[in-house]
């Protein structure tokens, strides 16, 4: 959500953002509802005060045997005018309410300008890629061959973007999940939380995935939103609070199902695993002053980085174009991991800073240190990674020429000390 009030102050900077984005002016759109609501808010408080100035006459009048019939017949014209300025505020508000909750964040200056991903720059990289004496395959070839990926019975059983994993498959990426969560929980200070999974429209409306982006979420019939990503409820913890400036920063991470509609990717990655309706996600989630949001979006990148250093699958870091960045973020940094069967880096997190984008949404807020009056948090949030995405590339970088799979030795401990996944028994 936006600053009306900095819209009104600085409306040639807030068209420039959204020109950045591809997108036309709103300013002058917004500004238009902005001052018929305040006028009419102006009507309507005035019109209290000549009511109760009215009221007063008319018990006077009374009290001396007057005539109060004028002042009465006035008050009666007030309220019913009253009633009409109330239902246009309420409509003015509403309207503005819904147009600014269309507009993106505005994004950091930094960002490099582009129309899309081909405008996205890289940061930094890491890690060598594995040199192979033999011809690299694909995670869904190895787990197919293996009989532990099983995409042909999840079609029966739900459709596409599903698959069945068996065995050694499934054991590994339960290890993923637990590594990743014991790792930011024990190394990198983050909170665990096991949020629900199922969430109100204003939990959604918070994050900003509603109302834009409702067909890319799936609901239930009692109304409920399965959570696209633990981001939404981790999130939304701090709707309508006010904190303390030394409860700051609130580190939270969770594992848990992810659930997409992946409505916009008809004919996009539609072999193996890297675009699911449902997978896992370890995410990372920051509540901070808004002084230390720029240094926590490298932390937390940081973080990411961590889980795939320590399984020595190598990477890039990519900062998105203005094109590419989405909707509620200001920033976003990509990390693209290595998948030797594509011959492709392909994203595996996302780190993002929302500024007090969301938190004005979701009405967060903090009390600075010595101050009275209240100011909005920043927010964060990023994969630490996508469970899912880890699982496929382990197996395209630690595949051996027989088809096994060897275990990265982080893992091992996980896996009672297996060190190879071979074929299923």
């Amino acid at each position: 959500m936006h600053d009306l009030k900095r819209i009104r102050e600085q409306p040639e900077d807030f068209d420039r953002a959204l020109a950045r984005r591809g997108l036309e002016g709103r300013s002058e759109s917004l500004l238009a509802l902005d001052r018929q609501n305040r006028q009419a808010q102006t009507e309507l408080q005035e019109l209290q005060a000549r009511r109760n100035e009215a009221s007063r006459e008319i018990g006077r009048l009374k009290k001396e045997g007057g005539d109060a019939e004028a002042q009465m017949a006035e008050v009666q014209r007030i309220k019913e005018r009253m009633a009409e300025l109330e239902e246009t505020t309420r409509r003015l508000d509403e309207e503005l309410r819904e147009a600014l909750a269309g507009i993106p964040n505005v994004l950091a200056d930094d960002v490099p300008d582009g129309a899309d991903e081909s405008a996205n720059l890289e940061v930094r990289s890491w890690g060598e890629k594995p040199a192979f004496d033999f011809q690299a395959k694909e995670h869904w070839e190895l787990g197919e061959a293996l009989e532990l990926l099983d995409f042909e019975t999840a079609a029966k059983l739900s459709g596409s973007r599903f698959v069945v994993m068996k065995g050694g498959v499934a054991r590994l990426h339960r290890a993923l999940a637990q590594f990743m969560i014991d790792l930011h929980t024990r190394e990198h200070g983050y909170l665990e939380v096991a949020p629900p999974l199922l969430v109100r429209d204003e939990v959604l409306y918070g994050t900003g995935q509603l109302p834009k982006f409702a067909e890319d979420q799936f609901r239930t019939t009692e109304g409920y939103w399965l959570i696209p990503t633990a981001e939404v409820p981790l999130t939304n913890l701090a709707a309508g609070r006010i904190f303390k400036a030394e409860e700051l920063p609130l580190r939270l991470t969770a594992l848990t199902p992810c659930f997409r509609s992946e409505a916009g990717s008809a004919g996009r990655d539609t072999r193996g695993m890297l675009r699911q309706h449902q997978f896992e996600k370890v995410e990372l989630v920051s509540i901070v002053h808004p002084e230390e949001s720029e240094a926590e979006q490298q932390r937390m990148t940081g973080c990411a980085e961590t889980v795939l250093q320590k399984l020595g699958l190598p990477y890039r870091v990519m900062v998105l174009s203005s094109g590419d960045t989405g909707f509620g973020a200001r920033r976003t940094y990509d990390i693209e991991v290595w998948l030797p069967g594509q011959q492709a880096y392909r994203e595996i997190s996302s780190c993002s800073t929302c500024g007090d984008f969301q938190a004005r949404r979701m009405n967060g807020r903090f009390r600075p240190e010595g101050e009275k009056g209240t100011r909005f948090l920043h927010t964060l949030n990023g994969s630490g990674v996508a469970v899912g995405r880890a699982l496929i590339a382990v197996l395209e970088n630690y595949q051996q020429a027989d088809g096994t799979i060897r275990v990265p030795e982080v893992l091992r401990p996980y896996l009672g000390g297996e060190e190879v996944i071979g074929r299923a028994q």
